[in-house]
């Protein structure tokens, strides 16, 4: 009885002195540093298991740059006392990653050094330091070690970070380059589900796209030019008609060796000119400012949810706006993006709408926005 009473009291100063979240903790929330040992006395240690995975895309997906109808893809889970925590890799083509790599990295990956999840800096910048880029495996850890600690603190992780749920926006659905016959057909399927739209363009047939699109739908566009303009005045000229079209909002005009021309395009964009493929991490943003209206964070390119929250707090100070996107990718990671997307300005959050081979069942979008769950962690289930 006694041993029973110091455990509760010792609970209990933890809660009240930590102040902040662990006093609002919920009754069936597990306290950090206090789970790390078993019945029988023994340091519990995290385990780390992988498997590779192929994502289907329901429709051969085109940007400026390639083409393709697979996304190689690796699952990632962390076992620790009893809690499983769920990740994902996914590597589209230009991030030069691939599901070998993404596994040869995570055999290097010691979490057994570990006895406490809680321990995210620590552990993350051990990850981060095994080897350089690798971005996408590092955010498969992250990840998992997100919906581990969420689930032992039977939280949400929207919550955790103090964001209202009811904020979340209308994720925008993607229409990739294609023959008008195509786009008419995938416009018309979205255009009663959704809010927004996202259009890929950068080739030769920009407007014929805008055009195909508006002959079925007015609803605002979002357009992605994937660095596919090569010229500055070209550009300029484009968004001024892109503009007159319902178009809100401008990724990546110019390759990012462009910076100074993609400057020269904010200053006199009448839309708001967003970071892609210029930004990967959150020590590039400053470069940024004033080349860009805003950047586009995403799970895969920045190592996961722990940094892009660092990117979004950083981006806000800088007086930037801030998109959080995705690649093609499962529930998983798509979940894990929307916890925080409460604090964004505009989201792109279809990747799991894209495929026909989702392993989870996670957060939902309802007429055309994105709805958080309750979940604890990233707020999925396995199917």
């Amino acid at each position: 009885m006694k041993q029973n009473r110091r455990r509760f009291l010792k609970t209990v100063a933890l809660a009240t002195t930590g102040g902040g979240l662990l006093a609002s903790l919920p009754a069936t929330a597990r306290i950090p540093g206090l789970f790390n040992v078993n019945r029988l006395g023994n340091l519990l240690r995290m385990s780390l298991s992988f498997r590779p995975y192929e994502l289907q895309l329901r429709h051969v997906f085109t940007v400026a740059s390639y083409s393709r109808k697979t996304t190689p893809d690796v699952q990632v889970e962390i076992n620790y006392d009893g809690f499983t925590g769920y990740g994902e890799a996914s590597m589209p083509p230009y991030l030069g990653e691939s599901a070998d790599s993404v596994m040869r990295f995570l055999q290097k990956v010691d979490l057994g050094q570990f006895n406490d999840p809680f321990q995210l800096d620590d552990i993350l910048a051990y990850v981060d330091d095994i080897m350089p880029g690798n971005t996408a495996a590092k955010a498969s850890i992250d990840i998992a070690l997100h919906d581990l600690t969420g689930k032992m603190l039977n939280m949400p992780w929207y919550r955790i970070w103090g964001l209202n749920k009811e904020k979340t926006p209308s994720t925008t659905f993607t229409i990739g380059i294609d023959k008008p016959g195509v786009v008419r057909e995938k416009t018309l399927e979205a255009a009663d589900l959704y809010n927004v739209l996202k259009v890929k363009v950068g080739l030769d047939n920009d407007k014929e796209m805008i055009e195909t699109i508006r002959a079925v739908t007015s609803l605002p566009i979002a357009v992605d030019a994937n660095q596919g303009w090569k010229d500055r005045q070209y550009a300029l000229d484009m968004i001024h008609w892109l503009k007159e079209k319902g178009v809100v909002m401008v990724e990546q005009p110019m390759p990012k060796e462009q910076l100074d021309d993609i400057a020269w395009i904010t200053q006199q964009s009448p839309l708001p000119i967003f970071a892609d493929e210029s930004l990967q991490r959150l020590k590039e943003i400053p470069s940024l400012k004033g080349a860009f209206s805003g950047i586009n964070i995403k799970l895969m390119k920045c190592t996961g949810m722990r940094e892009a929250w660092k990117m979004m707090t950083l981006a806000r100070a800088l007086d930037m706006k801030v998109m959080i996107g995705c690649m093609t990718e499962t529930s998983c990671a798509i979940s894990a993006a929307s916890q925080l997307s409460p604090g964004v300005d505009f989201a792109d959050l279809d990747g799991h709408l894209l495929i026909s081979n989702d392993l989870f069942k996670g957060i939902d979008v309802i007429e055309g926005k994105i709805t958080l769950n309750d979940l604890p962690g990233i707020g999925v289930v396995k199917r």
